[in-house]
């Protein structure tokens, strides 16, 4: 009785959280915004990556805060990750960092994710114009300055089991997009997830930004006054976004045969917005399949391989991306390894490679 009043107690929280998002809202305008929480279609782990990112139905770490928060109650000890992965040629740097810890009062499991996708070192050349003579002011280099441009999520979970076979979990999030000193923007939804052990296989279900994701964005009229002085462009104003709902739905099995351990996996994602590149649509409904298998031996070494980003070219069929990767068990300690974009519509923005460490305590 005492665990369902502190479950209880959690739920009456996010409850609370999802009121707060209504109130705050009214009276705002909005317009849906397809790529607006791009950052977190990424995803946490280079494991997920080497497997195609079909992961809903598999995870049971501390990753599980990002691909299914239910994942996070099979979690016994204090688990830590870090990864870390450029894209775009090295443009573009991604980090993510999480720590799950169990609750032994209730038997649940609380975790907090970071992410962070941005680009550093941008100049702003703005005010190294002379609007008056119209030409580079003297010593154009005193007046160029650095600034980055980013988008930084933070993820707050909890999970726990609600019998042998079913897991549940909720996830609260805060997302912060920065364009320097222009303008910047946050945002908040939240995600449920759930997790089912059937006899012949495991499902998974993620319910991301159940609650639609409401992104307010301010921007700084003083900083992009050079536009309209030198160029006479027309500053922008802030235009608040509502990001939609997305389901995330898979199946993983396991085989075991003497020393090797086989997990194929399927997943779905299923969006709502109107994206049209996904081979697989109906009005504005979209389907992205991940397909993915990873082979253990003894729990130590691990190979594994996906398909991923199924897409309609312009010119072209079906285009599919493969991915790769491998991992190393030590004890409490993993190295994971991921590597995508070498093939299909997504190799010509460049590889992605990914690194994580996780640890167990």
């Amino acid at each position: 009785m005492r665990n369902t009043f502190k479950n209880i107690k959690y739920w009456t929280l996010l409850v609370g959280f999802v009121f707060l998002s209504v109130f705050t809202a009214r009276g705002q305008s909005f317009e849906i915004g397809k790529f607006g929480g791009d950052l977190l279609s990424v995803g946490g782990g280079a494991r997920p990556l080497g497997m195609g990112s079909a992961f809903t139905a598999v995870t049971a770490d501390v990753s599980a805060g990002y691909w299914n928060v239910a994942g996070l109650a099979e979690v016994k000890k204090l688990e830590v990750i870090y990864m870390h992965s450029e894209r775009f040629n090295g443009l573009v740097g991604y980090d993510y960092g999480a720590f799950a810890l169990p609750v032994r009062s209730d038997q649940g499991v609380f975790a907090v994710s970071f992410f962070r996708q941005g680009v550093d070192d941008i100049k702003n050349t703005l005010n190294a114009w002379d609007p008056d003579r119209q030409r580079p002011r003297g010593n154009p280099e005193q007046y160029i300055t650095e600034f980055s441009t980013y988008d930084m999520a933070f993820l707050l979970s909890y999970a726990s089991h609600y019998n042998e076979k079913i897991r549940w979990g909720a996830t609260a999030k805060i997302l912060n997009s920065h364009l320097g000193p222009f303008a910047d923007a946050w945002g908040y939804s939240l995600d449920l997830g759930l997790q089912y052990d059937a006899p012949f296989a495991t499902f998974g279900v993620n319910l991301m930004d159940i609650t639609t994701m409401m992104k307010f964005w301010n921007v700084n009229a003083d900083a992009l006054e050079p536009l309209a002085d030198s160029y006479g462009d027309e500053i922008p104003e802030g235009q608040n976004e509502l990001i939609l709902p997305m389901v995330k739905a898979g199946v993983s099995k396991q085989f075991a045969f003497d020393d090797f351990n086989l997990i194929a996996a399927t997943d779905v994602d299923v969006r709502f917005e109107g994206r049209r590149t996904h081979y697989l649509n109906a009005g504005d409904v979209s389907f992205h399949p991940h397909i993915g298998g990873e082979l253990s031996y003894r729990n130590t070494l691990s190979f594994r391989a996906g398909l991923t980003n199924f897409t309609r070219g312009f010119d072209s069929g079906l285009s599919i991306s493969p991915t790769l990767g491998a991992g190393l068990q030590f004890n409490t300690f993993s190295l994971d390894y991921g590597f995508s974009s070498f093939a299909g519509t997504t190799a010509d923005f460049g590889f992605t490679h990914r690194i994580s460490l996780q640890l167990t305590i």
